[in-house]
Parts: structure tokens; sequence; C-alpha cells
């Protein structure tokens, strides 16, 4: 029995939150549900929730950080983690490179938030450290 290229395990669909996680277009499965329920990622269009099933041809689009919008194609599915090399042909990437503007206004970005972000107070294993180098009496 030959298998047609789309569906090489053998699965006609797969949800839509373990599918991101096995392409690798998130880290975690749990961080691919947390963008399906805040609207982040569209399924052909339509905001798609976590559990919908994807077919291959289906189109994404994955609002990502900074305003880029990513765009994908379904090509394959796979129900369990392939290689990352595997996963990338998951998917046809339809998503035009940065513009310089894009990328400077990334890297603007980046530097006031790190220059806004609070100094966090020191934890435990830190505490003890400072205390050992001022000496008991301080």
């Amino acid at each position: 029995m030959a298998r047609d290229a789309s569906t090489s395990s053998g699965v006609e669909s797969v949800r839509l939150d373990v599918w991101l996680d096995v392409s690798c277009l998130f880290k975690t499965r749990s961080e691919a549900q947390r963008a399906c329920k805040a609207g982040k990622i569209a399924v052909n269009r339509q905001p798609a929730r976590q559990n919908r099933l994807l077919r291959p041809g289906d189109e994404l689009e994955i609002n990502r950080p900074y305003g880029r919008k990513q765009r994908l194609i379904v090509r394959a599915l796979e129900d369990r983690h392939v290689s990352k090399a595997r996963a990338r042909e998951l998917y046809d990437d339809l998503t035009p490179p940065p513009t310089p503007e894009e990328i400077a206004a990334q890297k603007s970005e980046r530097l006031y938030r790190a220059a806004v972000t609070p100094p966090r107070a020191p934890e435990k294993r830190e505490r003890r450290g400072l205390r050992k180098i001022r000496g008991p009496d301080y």
C-alpha cells in the first residue's frame, strides 16, 4: 500500500496545536495552545482554536512579535515529533523577508525594552552569596 506524500504518517488530519509543535514553529505544544487561544493563529483566514483539525493545503497565518505575520501552507501532516529537517518539509513558508526598516525597528524595540525592564530583586541563593561577601556584621 503506497502512502500519499501529504500523509506520510498515515494520518488524514491533525490538531492544530500538535502540528505547530511537531513542525517546530513553536517550542512546545502548550505555547502553541496559548497562541491559538490569544487569536494569533488563523487557518484559511479564519481565527482558529487549538483543537481545529488541519489538512494538507490549509493556509496558516501566524502573528509574530513586532507586527510580523508568518504565512504558511501545510504540505504534510505528522502527529509525532520528527527531525528538524523533516519538520521543515511539512510546510511551505510564504513569508517575505523583513525589510531593513523592520529590522531596525526590531532592534530599537529590543534596546528600549532592555532599558525599561526594571531590575529584579536577588533570589535566596544570591542573597546568601551577598551575605558571605559582606561578612557577618553587615
